[in-house]
């Protein structure tokens, strides 16, 4: 609530009485959060600032030059008094009390502990009254005695509306993945059979039906989850917006999970630096049940500072089982989930490891290549260990839990889409600041075929700042191969568009793309970034506003969502291999030509139309000396896409085979296309040569060799009688 009580000489205004009705960065109740600009004490002469403090009672304070950090130092402390002061004489025995410096030299942050909201209210104007009051000539304990009896006479007014839980609650937390980690935490406990209430930045949820809609990561999502008849577990988003505009919304949790913290919404709110958002974030660590968990990201150290404060045992999360944080967890009788041995593993201080599962078989980590959902899935099954579900739930919830837009919508969904040519991948995803941008990227790179491009509609929310606006832009420039502009209206913040682009375009210019295209919504810029993409590629949109209407667009486009497989053979198709890898290298260890020959037919009726198994099928049937039949599978492995580095070499081998069964005119049209995609390599020379001899051209194959020779040899003879050896090839037949 804001106050109009300002003296008449700006000394001191009260700029905010702001009631907090849980939990929140000051203390670990109810607090009232009053903000106060003292410009007039700033400014005032050394001689006030020290008559100031003695009548409030500061035996020791330097008052500091006008205008200085130190003066506003001594400035907290006598709003401190000030508070104290007022309380005391209004009748109340103890109050709890903090104050801080804000970023403004001139403002002051003062919060106390509050049970009656009337009261509350009246001390919160009080504090500023008095400040100003003694500013404008009043005596201290003149201005202390009037405002502490409008306190004592203000109504008491209601309580604070906070609920005490009456189930197990999990309150999650971070700057990345909170979202995700909710939404898997809630399948977990519904797995293990509790009727499950969620509130998140999407809504209210109860056992996956939406009760309301909209941003309940507040506490009036906590209420409605609490609230719902039958719910037996609640799990809890918890935003920093919430907590410092009304405090948490419940009293206490079983569980809380802080997934990372990094620099986003900074300068809102009075939250500048990122250790101060980390101090908000905090603040559910502090309210956990002693006899509960506190789960914390071990690969970030700020969240993992948090124990210090933490009343609940400490869980850490991390993905190097030697990391220091584990050791710590360990060694303080805390517990660990960590990546061993390709397990998702749970540690405990008697050193007998609980593997759950293979990374492999955890699809939110997308075949181990998405790492900040790995870390998101060793949260949430931390969480819910810790929550006292059972082990064989957990492992089942974590092994069904997809990302697709039905389990965790707009968390790195992925699709094939049919484009020219074959099919590309689409990627939506929440990314929203540098963070989510990283992890976006690397997923594409991840999911991109060798011969593919990655294509990216990139936008955020106009709250940012602009040097992460210009990160954000540079980033993108320097990991996507094709990038476009894709506004979001509804979240420009106070921005325009050209402003919000603007910025963009100054971090894409540091990474050397001079011109981007934008498009004033997300579903247009990923539109034009499909009719762009080719087969193999990887298109992602940032997406916040459009969710719904790129997934109907999708599903008109013909695209299909991923499932756990079509990740994986997406995955292993961008390192360069094959799915069938391990057979196909079992095959050619075969001695025996006609065991081959049968190994490799098996394999290709497994894999119909599958242009590399066609490949090797052809290959295993040329090397038994059966040229007519590895013909056709070659021409059919070309006829089915094969890419790059395989392409060329299946074109010198059918070109070969074709030399070895008379069809000399059909072998030099292909082996021309190779030798003028590879005019350096001696090998495709030397093919071409054979078979530009067999046809009847003696002449132009032993040219066309020796120019390849001449050209690209490093023999030192080569080198010093280079110029020479050209002029004779160019005469040879002449």
């Amino acid at each position: 609530m804001s106050s109009d009580h300002a003296a008449t000489e700006p000394g001191a205004q009260t700029r905010e009485v702001r009631l907090l009705e849980g939990p929140n960065l000051y203390f670990p109740r109810p607090a009232v959060k009053v903000t106060l600009a003292l410009p007039g004490w700033l400014a005032a002469p050394v001689a006030d600032v020290r008559a100031l403090t003695a009548a409030a009672g500061l035996r020791r304070g330097q008052p500091g030059a006008p205008g200085s950090e130190q003066r506003q130092r001594v400035l907290v402390r006598v709003v401190e008094r000030a508070a104290r002061a007022v309380a005391v004489e209004a009748g109340t025995r103890r109050l709890g009390v903090r104050t801080r410096a804000a970023a403004e030299t001139d403002v002051v942050i003062c919060a106390f502990v509050w049970r009656h909201r009337g009261r509350a209210e009246a001390l919160g104007a009080a504090i500023g009254d008095v400040m100003a009051e003694v500013h404008a000539g009043r005596s201290w304990a003149e201005a202390v005695s009037a405002h502490a009896q409008v306190v004592a006479s203000a109504p008491k007014g209601e309580g604070p509306r906070i609920l005490t839980p009456q189930v197990p609650v999990v309150s999650v937390t971070g700057t990345n993945g909170k979202t995700t980690t909710t939404r898997l935490l809630a399948h977990i406990a519904m797995t293990a059979g509790f009727r499950t209430g969620w509130s998140s930045t999407d809504g209210v949820l109860v056992q996956g039906e939406v009760v309301e809609t909209g941003d309940y990561s507040g506490p009036a999502g906590a209420r409605a989850v609490l609230e719902a008849p039958g719910v037996e577990i609640g799990i809890l988003e918890t935003a920093r917006g919430g907590m410092l505009l009304r405090g948490m919304g419940v009293t206490h949790n079983d569980v809380s999970v802080v997934t990372n913290v990094s620099a986003d919404h900074l300068g809102l709110q009075g939250i500048d630096t990122v250790d101060q958002l980390a101090e908000v974030k905090a603040i559910i660590t502090r309210v956990t049940k002693p006899t509960g968990w506190v789960v914390l990201n071990g690969e970030d150290p700020r969240v993992w500072a948090m124990r210090g404060a933490a009343r609940g045992r400490p869980w850490v999360f991390a993905a190097d089982p030697n990391a220091p944080a584990v050791r710590d967890a360990l060694g303080a009788g805390g517990r660990a989930t960590t990546i061993l041995d390709d397990h998702l593993t749970v540690l405990t201080s008697d050193g007998l490891p609980d593997r759950l599962l293979k990374v492999v078989d955890l699809p939110m980590a997308l075949s181990g290549l998405s790492h900040h959902n790995l870390l998101n899935a060793l949260a949430g099954a931390s969480a819910a260990l810790g929550l006292g579900l059972a082990r064989d739930s957990v492992v089942e919830g974590l092994r069904t839990f997809l990302p697709d837009d039905v389990l965790n919508p707009g968390r790195m969904n992925t699709y094939s889409v049919p484009v020219e040519g074959g099919s590309a991948t689409v990627i939506v995803d929440l990314a929203h600041n540098e963070a989510g941008l990283e992890a976006l990227l690397d997923v594409c790179r991840g999911l991109v075929a060798p011969w593919g491009r990655v294509h990216l509609a990139l936008g955020t929310g106009g709250d940012r700042t602009d040097d992460i606006l210009e990160t954000l832009g540079e980033m993108a420039g320097l990991r996507a191969d094709h990038v476009v502009a894709a506004h979001k209206e509804h979240y420009l913040r106070g921005r325009s568009m050209e402003d919000l682009e603007a910025h963009l375009r100054i971090g894409l210019a540091r990474a050397g793309v001079a011109d981007v295209s934008s498009y004033p919504t997300e579903l247009s810029g990923l539109q034009a970034l499909v009719e762009a993409a080719d087969d193999g590629d990887v298109v992602a949109v940032m997406c916040h506003a459009e969710r719904a209407a790129i997934a109907a667009w999708l599903g008109e486009r013909g695209a299909v969502s991923d499932d756990p497989d079509a990740v994986r053979r997406k995955v292993v198709r961008a390192r360069g291999e094959h799915e069938a890898e391990d057979e196909i290298a079992a095959l050619w260890e075969l001695e025996d030509d006609a065991a081959r020959i049968e190994a490799a037919r098996v394999l290709h009726d497994a894999h119909p139309g599958d242009a590399r198994i066609a490949f090797e099928h052809a290959g295993a049937l040329d090397a038994a000396g059966d040229e007519a039949a590895a013909v056709p599978l070659y021409e059919e492995s070309l006829a089915s896409g094969l890419r790059e580095p395989l392409l060329y070499r299946a074109q010198v081998q059918l070109a070969s085979s074709l030399r070895v069964l008379g069809r000399h005119h059909e072998a030099a049209a292909v082996i021309e296309d190779v030798a003028s995609r590879h005019p350096e390599s001696l090998g495709v020379a030397a093919f071409r040569a054979l078979v530009q001899h067999d046809a009847g051209h003696a002449t132009q194959a032993l040219r066309d060799l020796l120019a390849t020779v001449v050209a690209t040899s490093t023999d030192g003879d080569v080198e010093r009688y280079r110029r020479a050896l050209t002029a004779y090839t160019a005469d040879l037949g002449r």
